[in-house]
């Protein structure tokens, strides 16, 4: 009844032979398309920029301009004169270049996995961490740093620390899933949160207990928790290339089954959708993606969060349009913050972590007290 109470009373008040203007879906159809080109052509320039200033800056600055033209002449068929010294050429491509592509998958991956986490829990809070993959992943590579001593987060352990990460994140999220299955076919997406906080809880404690007991491995557990993209050649890119290929196809290819999803699973199974089915494997591309970013990078927050809740403010709430921008821009805005978190306290680095929190607390009081003002009005 409430349904259709709004319209029938709208016609209702209408004087006859005084109709209101009529709608033109016409129009509002091709104004859509160029908006949805138009954003991700800024997407695209946005990832060169950061790419460039990636590139360019850090304890030693170099030229953007000579750095853009570096990058055009590693390009095949190209052949181009940048300027640059031959140290300073091998500070961009081997130093440097590793690093951005590395903070690009990471930042597309976390973002893209917000979004998707977002648009399966029809929250826009949600987070990629929330099936227990930062509890998993903490935890094992707190296991790993601990149980072995006289060994570092990157002295001694180059693979046995990303692979226990990601081995950790992805049993947290598959214990998830079995304790959220535990409820039958009765099981939904409130079960799931329900199942990934009690995960995350205990696994929490399991690290809180190893800590506690090996005290002087705190500092580098830490060092890895805060987040860090300190990229050894193309090992990492290498490492985690594959699984975000992975998941970028799975969920891209499926990112028009989570607008069907907003409209309730009685709706989406009416219009030929299988709900559970679709929810389980956006759910398991995303967070194998996320294992992996997790894996090479530590717990970097917020990301998930900034930038897929900011393209639904600016370019709407289609996840046809939510889901690759949130990837090209994650990418991006990982990139820069990673330019930040090199050159503020040059020759030393902030952790990464930190500075994306820094960034995300402030916009989500701001989105706080837009959204009040919105229900104000």
């Amino acid at each position: 009844m409430s349904d259709t109470a709004g319209p029938l009373a709208g016609a209702a008040r209408r004087r006859p032979g005084r109709p209101g203007p009529a709608p033109s879906p016409s129009s509002a159809a091709r104004r859509r398309p160029g908006l949805t080109v138009g954003w991700f052509a800024g997407a695209v320039v946005a990832v060169v920029l950061a790419v460039v200033a990636g590139l360019a800056f850090g304890p030693a600055s170099l030229p953007p301009l000579a750095v853009a033209v570096e990058l055009l002449d590693l390009l095949p068929g190209m052949k181009l004169d940048s300027g640059l010294t031959e140290r300073q050429a091998a500070i961009v491509t081997q130093l440097r270049l590793p690093r951005v592509v590395l903070a690009l998958l990471v930042g597309g991956m976390l973002a893209l996995a917000g979004g998707c986490y977002q648009g399966v829990f029809r929250n826009p809070l949600a987070d990629p961490h929330l099936l227990g993959v930062a509890a998993g992943a903490g935890l094992a590579v707190t296991a790993v740093i601990a149980l072995r001593p006289g060994t570092g987060v990157l002295t001694g352990l180059p693979v046995t620390v990303p692979l226990a990460a990601f081995v950790g994140a992805i049993g947290a999220v598959g214990l998830t899933y079995l304790l959220g299955a535990a409820g039958g076919r009765d099981r939904s997406t409130a079960t799931l949160i329900l199942a990934g906080v009690a995960v995350s809880a205990f696994l929490a404690a399991g690290q809180t207990y190893l800590l506690q007991r090996n005290v002087d491995t705190i500092r580098e557990v830490y060092s890895w928790l805060l987040g860090r993209l300190a990229a050894d050649g193309w090992h990492e890119v290498r490492l985690i290339g594959p699984y975000a290929l992975i998941t970028a196809v799975v969920v891209l290819a499926h990112r028009r089954e989570l607008d069907v999803l907003s409209v309730g699973d009685e709706e989406a199974a009416s219009l030929g959708l299988h709900p559970q089915r679709s929810r389980y494997l956006l759910l398991g591309a995303a967070s194998l993606g996320t294992a992996a970013a997790v894996s090479v990078s530590g717990l970097i927050g917020f990301i998930g969060l900034i930038v897929p809740h900011l393209v639904r403010l600016v370019a709407g709430s289609s996840y046809r349009v939510i889901l690759p921008l949130s990837m090209l821009l994650g990418g991006a805005f990982l990139t820069v913050t990673d330019v930040v978190a090199r050159t503020v306290a040059a020759p030393a680095e902030i952790p990464i972590g930190v500075v994306t929190a820094f960034f995300g607390a402030p916009f989500f009081v701001l989105v706080l007290r837009t959204a009040r003002r919105a229900v104000a009005l």
